[in-house]
């Protein structure tokens, strides 16, 4: 959820929130006050794992990703090429 506030059934689902739905047909969203979403969906990918700005369905993928982090090994982003944001330890 990008701006806003949802609902489903009892459920309020705040500003900067993501909600992850089943195949359940029927789901209504209903905008407690305008509300900018994004909808995203397909096939379910397995467990996912996440540290910091890092997700994988693997474990040894992100600590690789986190040395990668560390020795600058991410292209520079386009306009804010000189700031390097260290790994939170």
């Amino acid at each position: 959820m990008a701006e806003g506030e949802i609902a489903v059934k009892d459920v309020n689902i705040h500003e900067y929130s993501m909600a992850v739905f089943t195949d359940e047909k029927g789901t209504e969203l209903m905008a407690k006050r305008d509300s900018r979403i994004a909808i995203v969906g397909g096939e379910n990918v397995g467990r996912r794992y996440i540290e910091w700005n890092f997700v994988s369905t693997s474990k040894e993928r992100i600590e690789q990703a986190k040395a990668n982090w560390k020795a600058q090994n991410f292209p520079k982003v386009v306009g804010d090429e000189e700031e390097f944001i260290p790994l939170p330890e």
